[in-house]
């Protein structure tokens, strides 16, 4: 049974769909989780599936430098986790938006679903598990080539003898893009934020730069503290489950 509130709420979301002109969302772990990646920190998260102690020391960009094996005996579960996943239906119905608006889908996740889902236009906030590079001379590599070089050694390396590293933003880095993530907010006549509990900066300040209707879509709970404005639908359901909804509505719009 619909939580009460919850069809409304779905019904408003598709009006305002159905009325913008350009769209911005702002993605986190919560979208992914419906495609088997779960969270980092959680209870059943990806730091306690893959038995890692120190989290902050495994995304450290100085231990990393330092001695980057043990961060790649960590990327190495971490990277068949999310190659093996595939996009949720909420990945493939922004992807589906681009046909008749301008969206613009602002990432916190490295997984690389929307892309997988069809989104042309994604900023990676904190990059992404697709693209390496040497942090020597900068020669790129694909994600197919990081995985031969890992099967060769603990620790891949470029033909230039430099340490091969995932284009994703460490701890210690500032993030990707920052200020066309708050230009494309601020141009959004609809701003929504799906599966992120706006817990963590600079990403959670985005979304009040749009002046559009925000919508917040989330399990769990909400930090609301870093939106300095007022959200205009707030849902706490299932993220594939409601967005079914949502599409059902803007079927019957049309």
């Amino acid at each position: 049974m619909t939580p009460l509130g919850l069809k409304e709420k779905a019904e408003e979301l598709a009006r305002a769909i159905e009325g913008a002109r350009r769209i911005g969302v702002l993605t986190g772990a919560g979208i992914s989780t419906g495609a088997g990646i779960p969270d980092f920190r959680g209870p059943k998260g990806i730091y306690r599936t893959l038995k890692v102690e120190n989290p902050e020391a495994i995304f450290d960009i100085r231990r990393f430098n330092e001695d980057p094996s043990e961060f790649y005996r960590f990327h190495r579960g971490l990277m068949e986790m999310m190659l093996k996943a595939e996009p949720t239906f909420t990945h493939r119905f922004l992807a589906g938006l681009e046909g008749s608006k301008k969206v613009t889908v602002i990432t916190q996740n490295v997984d690389g679903l929307h892309q997988r889902a069809g989104s042309k236009d994604v900023i990676e906030i904190h990059g992404g598990i697709t693209h390496n590079f040497c942090s020597s001379c900068g020669k790129s590599y694909s994600i197919e080539e990081l995985r031969q070089l890992m099967d060769l050694s603990d620790v891949p390396r470029c033909s230039c003898s430099g340490t091969i590293r995932p284009d994703i933003v460490f701890f210690g880095e500032p993030v990707k893009q920052l200020e066309r993530c708050f230009s494309a907010a601020s141009e959004s006549d609809l701003m929504m934020v799906i599966g992120s509990s706006l817990n963590v900066t600079p990403a959670a300040l985005i979304p009040s730069s749009s002046k559009g209707v925000l919508a917040v879509v989330n399990l769990g709970e909400v930090n609301t503290f870093n939106l300095h404005r007022r959200v205009d639908i707030m849902a706490e359901d299932d993220i594939d489950r409601f967005f079914k909804r949502v599409s059902e509505n803007l079927k019957n719009l049309a």
